[in-house]
């Protein structure tokens, strides 16, 4: 079986830009520029998550909250280390 890590992010749509701003919980909390309206704000987390991480947005997948600022994201092809030091290098070069 490949690797996978699981993400549980706080969304914060309509924002002035897309960035990751610290912890809301046990969540990641992110700022995105795009609508709850949609899905245009799942699909810009996608997106965004993909870029972030170096990876393909196939590789991404929403598991939980498609209607919640509370998600659950599936990121398959990195183990959870691997991500969180992705996200942590991402945050300090920014």
């Amino acid at each position: 079986m490949g690797r996978m890590a699981i993400l549980r992010v706080h969304v914060v749509p309509n924002a002035m830009s897309d960035c990751i701003v610290g912890e809301h919980g046990s969540a990641v909390k992110i700022k995105l520029r795009a609508p709850a309206v949609e899905g245009k704000a799942n699909a810009a987390l996608i997106s965004f998550l993909a870029e972030q991480l170096n990876i393909s947005r196939r590789a991404i997948a929403l598991e939980r909250g498609h209607k919640s600022r509370e998600k659950l994201i599936r990121v398959n092809g990195l183990s959870q280390e691997d991500m969180c030091n992705r996200l942590r290098e991402r945050d300090r070069a920014s």
